[in-house]
């Protein structure tokens, strides 16, 4: 049986993630933050003084990635690293006063995309979705 293009299921997933990464990319843009970066302040708004291991284990990227995007943070004054005391080699991440008032700019915004984007979709379908997407990561790991 000949297979087409829309029969793949990874090509909505593909085209969803660039079309969705795009539009928050362009939200973020006036803040001068990549999404990767927010995502790490969303974790540290939620739970400051999360470590780096901490950070690139709930992201899922590699801890050479996490380091880059926080030092990246660090240098724009949001965060800050700080050893910690029991291990020296363990990096806690800490959110400056600049870092905490930055969510009360950028957290409205996300908040508004996210209502945006799961319009006209019930809690049910959503769970749906993330049960499926859930099939599929355990399907290919």
């Amino acid at each position: 049986m000949k297979h087409h293009f829309s029969d793949y299921i990874t090509i909505y997933i593909h085209q969803s993630d660039l079309i969705i990464s795009n539009y928050i990319k362009n939200l973020l843009s006036p803040f001068n933050i990549a999404p990767e970066q927010n995502l790490i302040l969303l974790l540290l708004w939620e739970n400051d003084g999360l470590s780096q291991s901490e950070l690139s284990a709930k992201l899922g990227k590699d801890k050479t990635n996490i380091a880059r995007m926080v030092l990246n943070l660090e240098q724009k004054g949001l965060i800050r690293r700080v050893s910690d005391e029991n291990d020296r080699r363990l990096l806690k991440v800490f959110l400056t006063e600049k870092g905490r008032k930055f969510e009360e700019q950028v957290i409205p915004v996300i908040d508004d995309f996210n209502d945006q984007v799961l319009q006209g979709i019930s809690e049910e379908e959503l769970n749906a979705v993330r049960r499926v997407l859930a099939k599929l990561i355990d399907n290919v790991r």
